[in-house]
């Protein structure tokens, strides 16, 4: 097992795309050191202690993205650290102390922990495509977005796009701390994950998978990119172990419109009661294509299809009693 004797961690253990990443680094045989905000949460812990080589490898710590110093304990002695840790959802009211804190001086705090603890060999950062493609540049099919790209905090605020804002600064600045302090780390930038779900609580992307499943009249007027959560995990793991793994990493199986979306779902899933129609009358909003050269030969990643994807992704929404059985 290519793990065995290291001991890495993750924060933000208990998030979607962390769960799986812990999942899979106990199944290589690491030491895996977890932290969540609330040690007495049941929703938190309990999928993470369930998972196979937990009970012998898998600790887990309590810390706070806005407490200074509160990883120390949990950075000191690990070779690697996974930072997954930073708020992602819609409807904020706040996106100051919501989003945009917990994601920039939360990053500078975990990596303040790792140039304090001289045991790390390279960080990971989970940044995002939001990080990456929201510029004032045309996005249309024809246009292929890299790892090049990088958003504008101005067309991020003009947007009031405040969960892209905050992963855009959050990466800007974890790239010189990283660089001022000599520190070893590897971004990479998912778009909209999906895919089975280990954690009981419902994340930002199944949850707009769900939003089209549920019963809604209409989908929104809206270009995504997807990628599955298994990718994501192996991707991040690859970035650690693989020696020349560095700077950024897209990834991006497919960017789809809704209306796309929806009829894929009707094809794997006749039964659905799924939207007929568009939110609104305005043309489309146009796709483009994001890179996949560096993932794959960087760190081998070969994309799990869409609709692979979105059939865990319902199937797992089901199981997981999100939505009526009746409905399918």
């Amino acid at each position: 097992m290519s793990g065995a004797g290291k001991t890495v961690c993750v924060t933000g253990a208990s998030g979607y795309i962390a769960s799986w990443l812990v999942k899979l680094l106990l199944q290589r045989g690491y030491i895996v050191r977890a932290s969540v905000r609330d040690l007495n949460d049941p929703k938190k812990t309990d999928h993470l202690r369930a998972l196979d080589g937990a009970k012998e490898r898998l600790q887990i710590f309590k810390a706070n993205l806005l407490e200074e110093g509160s990883f120390d304990a949990m950075v000191d002695g690990c070779q690697g650290v996974f930072h997954t840790a930073s708020p992602f959802y819609r409807g904020v009211t706040d996106p100051e102390a919501e989003l945009i804190d917990p994601a920039l001086k939360g990053t500078l705090n975990v990596l303040g922990s790792c140039a304090r603890a001289q045991s790390v060999k390279r960080v990971i950062l989970t940044s995002s495509i939001a990080a990456v493609a929201f510029n004032r540049r045309p996005r249309t099919p024809d246009v292929v977005v890299d790892e090049t790209w990088f958003s504008d905090p101005e067309v991020c605020k003009e947007s009031k796009l405040w969960y892209v804002l905050s992963k855009t600064l959050a990466e800007d600045a974890a790239w010189k701390f990283v660089k001022e302090r000599g520190i070893d780390m590897v971004a990479i930038n998912p778009a909209m994950v999906i895919g089975p779900l280990l954690q009981p609580t419902l994340n930002t992307s199944a949850a707009d998978i769900l939003n089209l499943i549920n019963g809604s009249q209409t989908y929104l007027n809206n270009a995504m990119g997807w990628v599955n959560v298994k990718d994501v995990a192996i991707a991040h793991i690859q970035a650690f172990e693989v020696p020349s793994a560095n700077g950024r990493y897209c990834l991006v199986e497919r960017v789809l419109h809704n209306s796309e979306i929806v009829k894929i779902l009707r094809e794997l899933f006749p039964a659905l009661q799924l939207p007929e129609k568009c939110a609104d009358e305005n043309p489309f909003v146009p796709t483009y294509q994001v890179s996949k050269e560096r993932a794959k030969t960087g760190l081998g990643i070969d994309f799990i299809p869409f609709e692979e994807s979105i059939k865990e992704t319902v199937e797992s929404l089901k199981e997981k009693s999100f939505f009526s059985s009746s409905a399918m």
